[in-house]
């Protein structure tokens, strides 16, 4: 605690130093966010508007203070970590980067990016006020390095009228997503009704189960639902008969006529026109498809038209979903009275009326408890409902080193699986190898 303490009051001082500097030199700050669409605007816009809160505390204390922001979105993930590398390599890294909670692990045994708690005094406003489950996601080694961006979490989605046509009532969808919960309906009842839904022609062949067409953190969530675990006791865990019960799950929909052999490559705009058009029945997606699904894709009566619940359970496991938290992470600099100024617009875009700006819009969940407070947070049905069906059964990828080459390797495999290349048997017996080859006892097998 004392040192903790003395880091805060170091930054404080570092922080009022630079904001004298200032006056004859501005400081400029760049904050660059991956994964990021139209509707994710507020993730740079957030430390722009911190920026000028900033500098009007500063003119209050009679001090001048200037910052620039420089801001970078970039849609894709592929796209943002090769830039975030290639400007790593070259010295000009970024200040502040918004990105996925796994990339905690990697990028702080590389030294990219340094603790925020070496900077922000974690038990003031606003951070004490951060779910502390959020905050956890958000470290590494028991150190606190990135503050959370936002929340979200990955609901199984159901065309209601599909639904009806195959002898669902409006009470029975009412229902549904506590029997979801309860473990009364299952991954084996979603291929049942998406056979119906394809034999009754409601949908075309390969449409009545659509999940996201690439890889991504969904797919664990199926891992999970079928008793899956990702780790333990602070160890990665392969559990190989899960592994296969969730790629069968794949093999027995694309055999079954109910998702595309050939559906993973499918470009996302086409797959947001289908799931938001009703020419899918059933799919996993994110909270925050909302907004994709009524501002651009024109769902106008969203509530209506669909039904949500968590993930369904398979055999072995329970009902879940996934959250991913993005995070607020600071990189090392040469200038450290850069780095101090990059925590503190941090800390104050993570003050809940900022942050609800990028929660309602982009319709993510919110990071901290006083944002059910907030007028527009509160008055928003999607993420009050979202927040109480889903969040309380979130669990959340790893922070491991690690993660990533399991990651890679359960995608091969589910992928192979799932286009014919190998039954599921012969990949995961392929993965189990590459696994004991790459990671040896840095994974659990069993």
């Amino acid at each position: 605690m004392t040192k903790h303490l003395l880091r805060t009051t170091a930054a404080a001082v570092v922080l009022a130093a630079s904001a004298g500097a200032a006056s004859a030199e501005s400081v400029t700050i760049s904050v660059w966010a991956g994964g990021s669409g139209p509707n994710d605007n507020y993730r740079v816009d957030a430390i722009e508007m911190a920026a000028d809160i900033l500098e009007r505390e500063a003119a209050i204390r009679g001090e001048e203070l200037d910052i620039t922001v420089e801001k970078k979105t970039d849609n894709t993930w592929d796209d943002f970590k090769q830039a975030v590398t290639l400007a790593a390599e070259a010295g000009n890294a970024p200040h502040i980067l918004v990105t996925g909670h796994e990339d905690i692990a990697p990028w702080a045994q590389s030294g990219l990016i340094v603790p925020v708690e070496d900077y922000l005094n974690l038990d003031a406003w606003p951070i004490n006020d951060i779910y502390e489950n959020l905050m956890e996601i958000s470290s590494y080694g028991g150190i606190v390095y990135g503050l959370p961006q936002d929340a979200e979490s990955r609901p199984f989605f159901f065309w209601k009228e599909h639904m009806k046509a195959i002898g669902y009532s409006d009470a029975d969808l009412d229902a549904l997503a506590d029997k979801v919960e309860a473990g009364e309906y299952t991954l084996a009842n979603v291929l049942e009704d998406a056979k119906k839904m394809t034999e009754a022609g409601v949908v075309e062949s390969g449409y009545a189960f659509y999940p996201r067409p690439s890889n991504g953190p969904d797919y664990w969530q199926f891992y999970t639902s079928f008793g899956g675990v990702m780790e333990e006791d602070g160890k990665l865990v392969f559990d190989k008969d899960a592994m296969q019960r969730f790629y069968q799950f794949f093999v027995d929909a694309v055999e079954a006529g109910v998702t595309r052999k050939n559906h993973i490559g499918t470009p996302w705009d086409q797959w947001y026109a289908e799931v938001a058009s009703g020419k899918a029945g059933l799919w996993s997606g994110g909270t925050w498809h909302y907004a994709r699904y009524v501002n651009q894709e024109g769902l106008e009566d969203f509530f209506g038209s669909l039904a949500f619940s968590l993930i369904p359970a398979g055999e072995g496991g329970t009902a879940n979903t996934l959250t991913h938290p993005l995070v607020y992470v600071l990189t090392a600099q040469d200038n450290e009275d850069e780095v101090a100024i990059a925590a503190e617009l941090v800390k104050i875009a993570s003050e809940p009326r900022i942050n609800t700006l990028h929660a309602i819009k982009s319709a993510h969940l919110g990071i901290a408890k006083q944002q059910s407070n907030i007028d527009l947070y509160a008055s928003d049905r999607w993420a009050r409902e979202a927040t109480e069906r889903l969040l309380p059964h979130a669990n959340a990828m790893p922070n491991n080193t690690d993660f990533g080459t399991y990651w890679n390797a359960m995608w091969s495999g589910l992928e192979a699986a799932w286009t014919g290349q190998k039954t599921p048997e012969q990949a995961v017996a392929d993965v189990e190898a590459e696994l004991k080859n790459s990671l040896g006892e840095a994974i659990v097998i069993r």
